[in-house]
């Protein structure tokens, strides 16, 4: 599985952007997709999720009401359509995939997710 993530740049507070992923190879093995986001001197953080066999998506609290995860089956892609964003949004975001149970369990954890994009940076800033 390949994935690799697009759309990131430079917006004002309260704008929006879409973030894509093209999810290739054995697309039809994984069982989650998510939306991860590191900024600088932090943490990787969760951010959404969306499953494979059922499309349900999960959201972290703090982006809950502003950021949508969504997919286009017959592409291969998933994306993070985010809106209302905030300085504190500023990091790099990755798109990853989770082939195991684990995956499904624990959406959340980065260690449940076997492949990862090389990143795209979002920058929120006035």
């Amino acid at each position: 599985v390949q994935l690799q993530a697009s759309g990131g740049g430079l917006v004002q507070p309260g704008g929006s952007l879409r973030l894509s992923c093209v999810v290739s190879g054995s697309a039809s093995g994984y069982s989650v997709i998510g939306w991860f986001r590191q900024a600088t001197g932090k943490e990787r953080e969760w951010v959404s999720c969306i499953t494979n066999r059922d499309g349900v998506t999960y959201d972290a609290d703090s982006v809950k009401g502003r950021f949508t995860i969504s997919r286009d089956i017959a592409k291969n892609m998933v994306f993070l359509q985010m809106n209302s964003l905030k300085p504190e949004d500023t990091a790099v975001y990755y798109c990853a995939a989770g082939t195991s149970v684990m995956a499904s369990m624990y959406p959340a954890d980065p260690n449940s997710y076997e492949y990862w994009g090389q990143g795209t940076l979002v920058t929120v800033s006035s």
